[in-house]
């Protein structure tokens, strides 16, 4: 068993569902010879006398259990490279597995076999069979399995009811909104049962409200269904939403492969960096991107005067504090450790004030802004069972934004922090020195 693939949320990788290595796509009258002089390095433009390449030299691996999304402008291969993937386009070269089993070079019968059992189909302008029922679409794959009318008839409602389509299953597509009718399109490739959905722009041609639903309802069915989505796409934004990994092609090539957080903070090329440079980074990166090592925190067990020094040496009015195992337990304000070590308590516990706010790593930064406000410290940062794994700054946050939302909000001044010779004399377990005023002693009381 390998480790779970690189940005899949979630799926635990035992080998490849699909696997595509060095494919290349020409059409024209004399492929193979075209192929030959991509090979040899020509570029596209100049087999262009031959042959249309589409595809060149591809390879990727799709994991079980991701969304793995293709990108690129018009023109740039995508839309061949899917359809490939069940076989409508025959590769000119290379190979393309399904499971472990070749879809390349194999007979009419078993690509229909392979399609029918293990490849299931979502279209950018739905596909729907106008003159049946919702229900008759979406039980149209089981009919063709030879499934009983009754078994698909209550297979289809059940899958209705799954997108949000229920009671919806005896009328006509023409009754449905655009919406409504790419959830039957969904329906009817679920209802298939197959492990793996191929999706050809199918939201694109939906308007821009009833697109984000749509996206959304299909990250909610792949939270319950796990299946392993190969998702087209021309626009950044939703790839950057949907998919696990992202491979961003150009003039027939994969120019880069990665997860959306790599590609937008590490492109592999002038091209990428200027493709991503609109991206709502918002919506994107998360507080694991962005966060840096946690400071000052100290320990449960520590004592006042360990917490001032921390303090101290971080110039903050606050510290975090955590268990032995780094589990966030709450904050300590250097007030409240000056009077603690005036009275020579050892324990931090009397005074030690709940954190009042908190994010999981996982939290994307447009969840941040309020929380990073409404905070004392550097926002905390924790895993799913607690710990204290980063904090975020605010300068950090807004400067890994740029100008955009939150980048005027104002932010509320803090209290200013104990003057440091105040600190330093209540470690050195003295008096207030003479000169530092009533203020200073003010600001200790």
């Amino acid at each position: 068993m390998q480790p779970p693939a690189p940005g899949c949320r979630g799926c635990t990788v035992t080998a490849p569902a699909i696997r595509v290595e060095h494919v290349y796509k020409v059409f024209g009258r004399h492929p193979e010879r075209v192929v030959e002089r991509l090979r040899a390095g020509a570029t596209r433009a100049e087999v262009a006398d031959a042959g249309t390449a589409a595809v060149i030299d591809a390879s990727f691996d799709v994991h079980p259990g991701e969304i793995f999304v293709i990108m690129g402008l018009s023109g740039s291969g995508k839309s061949t490279v899917i359809r490939m993937l069940n076989g409508l386009h025959d590769a000119t070269a290379g190979t393309i597995t399904v499971q472990g089993e070749p879809i390349t070079g194999v007979g009419a019968s078993r690509l229909r076999s392979i399609r029918r059992d293990r490849i299931a189909m979502v279209f950018q302008h739905f596909a729907l069979l106008p003159h049946r029922t919702v229900a008759d679409n979406v039980a149209y794959p089981l009919e063709l399995r030879g499934v009983a009318k009754d078994a698909r008839r209550a297979k289809a409602e059940e899958i209705l009811e799954l997108v949000g389509l229920g009671g919806w299953g005896d009328k006509l597509p023409s009754a449905l909104s655009g919406g409504m009718q790419q959830r039957v399109g969904i329906a009817r490739a679920l209802a298939a049962d197959t492990d793996i959905l191929l999706m050809d722009e199918a939201f694109s041609a939906l308007d821009p409200l009833i697109r984000r639903e749509m996206q959304e309802q299909l990250l909610e069915l792949q939270q319950k269904l796990r299946k392993t989505i190969v998702f087209i796409t021309h626009d950044l934004n939703e790839a950057m939403l949907l998919g696990d990994r992202i491979a961003v092609m150009r003039d027939g090539r994969i120019v880069q492969v990665g997860t959306p957080e790599d590609i937008l903070t590490d492109p592999a090329n002038d091209y990428v960096e200027q493709f991503v440079q609109d991206v709502d980074r918002a919506r994107v990166l998360t507080a694991a991107n962005v966060m840096e090592r946690p400071r000052p925190v100290v320990s449960e067990t520590a004592g006042p005067r360990t917490a001032l020094r921390q303090m101290r040496d971080s110039y903050t009015s606050a510290a975090y504090v955590v268990g032995r195992d780094r589990t966030l337990i709450g904050m300590i304000t250097d007030r409240d450790a000056v009077k603690l070590a005036r009275s020579g308590e050892v324990s931090m516990a009397p005074v030690l004030r709940p954190v009042p706010q908190s994010v999981r790593q996982d939290e994307i930064l447009m969840n941040l802004f309020v929380p990073a406000v409404e905070s004392p410290l550097p926002l905390a940062v924790t895993d799913d069972d607690g710990h204290l794994v980063g904090v975020i700054p605010r300068v950090t946050l807004l400067a890994a934004l740029g100008p955009g939302p939150g980048a005027t909000e104002e932010i509320p001044v803090q209290p200013q922090p104990i003057p440091v010779s105040v600190i330093d004399e209540v470690l050195a377990g003295g008096e207030t020195p003479p000169g530092s005023g009533p203020s200073d002693r003010e600001a200790v009381l």
